[in-house]
């Protein structure tokens, strides 16, 4: 049995669809599904059973499970160790951001990083979903969080603070009574989404978006008002804060890694670089900005 047999069985175990898999591994469907039954043949055995609801493990499929994350976790912690000798800064890096943050503020931050270090290769994955750095989805995650998990190390380098946001001329018009307060209903994760309905528990709206820069167009066009992080309010000169910062909205933003690669170059060359430049930007992310209204 190859390595690359069980590496494919495995995608489709974490995934639980062929497609999924496929998408997950850069390869096509076929592919998934030509190996999965080959290794099958071999085994003389099924691994997966298809359901309504997706593929499940047989019961050798558990056990081929249990075997492959064993070896899985042995290459993981050896390449991690190899790497930590090399100290050229060479090589990829896969930093996992989130979509709002990666393509406004870190932006600049990115680059900068890559100008000072052009032989390493910065692949930046957008993803407001949890990356599963233990399986080297990526390399880093930038996260906000105020509960990392307990499986990552990591460095806490700022707060990120929210408010609540509008058009600066319909925040003036609800404020002076000339016009009445409608919020934004959000989906775009599971912070925002819980403190609109704190805020607005009467949960209905008349307009809904599910990613935050819909949210920042949203707001723009005078469609109500809604929560940002303020490194995203603060910035547009068309939004006014229709309500300050609270300490309960705060969220830390996280630099994080598997242990395995905290000796490795160029994860501890990018871990001072985005320290440094964060702290730079620390009135930024933490709102210190002025009542707009």
């Amino acid at each position: 049995m190859q390595w690359d047999d069980a590496r494919i069985f495995l995608a489709v175990a974490r995934e639980g669809s062929f497609s999924s898999a496929a998408k997950r591994l850069g390869v096509q469907h076929s592919t998934v599904s030509r190996r999965i039954r080959e290794l099958e043949q071999k085994l003389a055995t099924p691994l997966v059973e298809r359901k309504s609801s997706g593929y499940v493990l047989t019961p050798a499929g558990e056990e081929l499970q249990i075997s492959a994350l064993r070896i899985e976790k042995e290459l993981l912690s050896f390449e991690g160790s190899v790497g930590g000798q090399d100290q050229d800064t060479a090589g990829e890096l896969r930093v996992a951001a989130i979509a709002n943050m990666a393509s406004t503020v870190l932006m600049p931050m990115f680059a900068r990083f890559s100008a000072a270090y052009p032989k390493i290769e910065l692949n930046i994955q957008v993803t407001n979903d949890s990356v599963r750095l233990s399986e080297r989805e990526a390399d880093v995650a930038i996260r906000q969080t105020n509960q990392p998990r307990e499986t990552l190390i990591g460095t806490r380098m700022t707060t990120v603070a929210s408010a609540v946001y509008g058009l600066r001329s319909y925040c003036a018009a609800v404020h002076a009574g000339q016009a009445s307060e409608k919020w934004v209903g959000v989906d775009c994760c599971d912070h925002h989404r819980i403190w609109t309905k704190q805020a607005w528990p009467q949960a209905r709206h008349e307009f809904y978006v599910d990613e935050t820069s819909l949210t920042l167009a949203a707001l723009k066009e005078g469609l109500g008002v809604g929560f940002l992080p303020c490194f995203l309010g603060d910035i547009d000169p068309d939004l006014a804060r229709f309500h300050e910062p609270e300490k309960q909205h705060h969220l830390g933003l996280w630099l994080l890694y598997h242990r395995d690669l905290r000796t490795t170059n160029r994860v501890t060359l990018f871990s001072k670089h985005m320290q440094r430049e964060i702290k730079q930007a620390t009135a930024l992310f933490e709102g210190e900005t002025p009542m707009s209204i």
